[in-house]
């Protein structure tokens, strides 16, 4: 059976192609034209994700993003006709967990969408993702140790659950905020490039750009360190990229 997904766009032509594309997955697909449309939807229905046009008539795309993250953790995939930094940038910060510039291949949007969705309980661990559980540097993990709590001294995540905690009190993360938090937890100490983390938890080759990566690391660090200006847990390595840092490490 596949996942309930709203598109929001008032462009007919794109809702016509991505409607079709994903429901040869299996998947059930609601079509808003307009921000109030797909707030009703998203209301009325509880889809598994959804996916947003950035300017959309009564209500954008933003607004769309912020009602919802102030109850929900729904996935959400942002589109843009504007590939402009400040663009990404702020539907990143609003709480969208990927974002696609237009024009867009519809393959890529069904590749995006199946990817999340696998993430959120469909499929949920590394290895369904077709690289057998190894992240790239060679470690490898199998389904079961995959899906272990792992607790560090006031952090402990729960990948069953999708379920994080900080000094035993439930945090809210989007679905790619945990998936990079878990990536980073299940190799503790181990130093993942901008470029990595795109393409294990985003699934998207390296093109230059890693603005989401940036962002959703300040996001997260923002919900789970006591101090995100000097964070206890995830780490930057000027130069490279993140890692999180595993003393304290109880599992």
């Amino acid at each position: 059976m596949g996942a309930c997904i709203v598109v929001a766009d008032d462009e007919r032509n794109i809702t016509d192609v991505c409607r079709r594309y994903l429901e040869r997955e299996g998947n059930t697909v609601w079509v808003a034209e307009n921000g109030e449309e797909a707030i009703r939807l998203w209301k009325e229905h509880r889809p598994d994700l959804l996916v947003l046009d950035l300017m959309m008539p009564k209500i954008d795309g933003l607004e769309v993003c912020d009602t919802i993250r102030q109850t929900d953790d729904t996935p959400i995939i942002m589109l843009t006709a504007r590939g402009e930094e400040p663009d990404r940038l702020l539907g990143l910060t609003m709480g969208a967990d990927d974002y696609m510039t237009k024009p867009f291949s519809p393959r890529e949007l069904v590749l995006r969408v199946n990817n999340i969705l696998r993430r959120m309980g469909w499929k949920n661990d590394f290895a369904a993702r077709g690289r057998e559980g190894t992240a790239e540097g060679g470690h490898s993990l199998d389904g079961n140790e995959a899906d272990k709590p792992i607790h560090f001294e006031g952090l402990s995540i729960f990948p069953q659950e999708r379920r994080v905690t900080v000094q035993q009190t439930n945090i809210e993360l989007t679905a790619k905020e945990f998936d990079l938090l878990q990536l980073l937890a299940t190799y503790p100490g181990k130093v993942f490039s901008r470029s990595q983390l795109l393409n294990q938890v985003w699934d998207i080759a390296f093109d230059g750009d890693t603005t989401t990566v940036t962002v959703h690391v300040r996001r997260l660090r923002e919900k789970i360190e006591p101090n995100p200006s000097d964070p206890t847990w995830i780490k930057t390595v000027w130069g490279i990229g993140y890692k999180l840092d595993g003393k304290g490490n109880t599992t």
